[in-house]
């Protein structure tokens, strides 16, 4: 997905090479997150970021379990091949917001594909 490229092609030159697509590289996003978050900045002005790096999560997803993205007016989900459908976009808001964490949504999607 676009965003997720963008989202890596942004991360600081100390991180970016981190971002390997692996489930332990979600360690480095969530925190990336709560780095935004302690700064203060209101949603709208990290919109974007929060979507590319959702959308960087959902990619992981895909390349560890064979899963696809969906998507419908505007949301976007990634429906693992066991049929169950996750929300890294909506995840990443979350984490955003002090709830929600990109890589236990990545270990519970992966759950079971072992």
């Amino acid at each position: 997905m676009r965003w997720a490229a963008e989202a890596v092609a942004a991360a600081p030159d100390a991180i970016r090479p981190h971002l390997d697509h692996s489930a332990p590289s979600l360690w480095r996003v969530d925190r990336m997150i709560e780095e935004l978050r302690r700064e203060g900045p209101p949603y709208n002005a990290v919109a974007n970021v929060l979507r590319g790096l959702g959308s960087y999560a959902g990619e992981v997803i895909v390349r560890q379990t064979g899963a696809e993205w969906w998507g419908s007016a505007g949301d976007h989900w990634v429906r693992t091949p066991d049929g169950r459908l996750w929300e890294p976009l909506d995840e990443a808001r979350r984490c955003f917001g002090g709830h929600g964490s990109l890589r236990l949504l990545c270990r519970d999607a992966t759950r079971g594909k072992r």
